[in-house]
């Protein structure tokens, strides 16, 4: 069960801080957008990125999201991918988070494919609920 107020943020444009593992170690850290399902939290991103690529290679993350009015309010999520959707969905995906944090459709230019993301959270703290 995803904690209420990770649910509450991911209703807002509210950012995430992705952090995923590099083949020595070291963590690599990117900020998001993000979403969630029932019990997921999903981050979308392309195939050809450092990050698609370390959790192919590593599926343990870490993702701390804040209220972009309270940063003091913010949910930390520990967990591992457990699954990925590429294809027409992951493309409509991004359009849906494009329209909650910009307003419209996804203008970027895609380089490569997009991918969803689907991470089963294992901890899950949060502060200032």
């Amino acid at each position: 069960m995803l904690e209420p107020l990770l649910v509450e943020l991911a209703g807002g444009p509210n950012f995430a801080t992705l952090t995923t593992l590099l083949p020595n170690g070291m963590p690599h850290s990117s900020v998001m957008w993000f979403d969630v399902d029932e019990t997921h939290v999903i981050i979308n991103t392309e195939t050809h990125r450092l990050k698609y690529r370390n959790v192919q290679r590593d599926p343990r993350v870490s993702l701390v999201v804040w209220d972009h009015t309270n940063p003091y309010r913010y949910v930390e999520v520990r967990g591992r991918v457990v699954a990925t959707e590429a294809g027409d969905r992951a493309r409509a995906h991004i359009d849906v988070m494009s329209r909650r944090y910009t307003g419209g459709p996804y203008a970027a230019p895609i380089t490569s494919e997009r991918v969803m993301l689907f991470i089963a959270p294992e901890r899950q703290r949060l502060q200032g609920s």
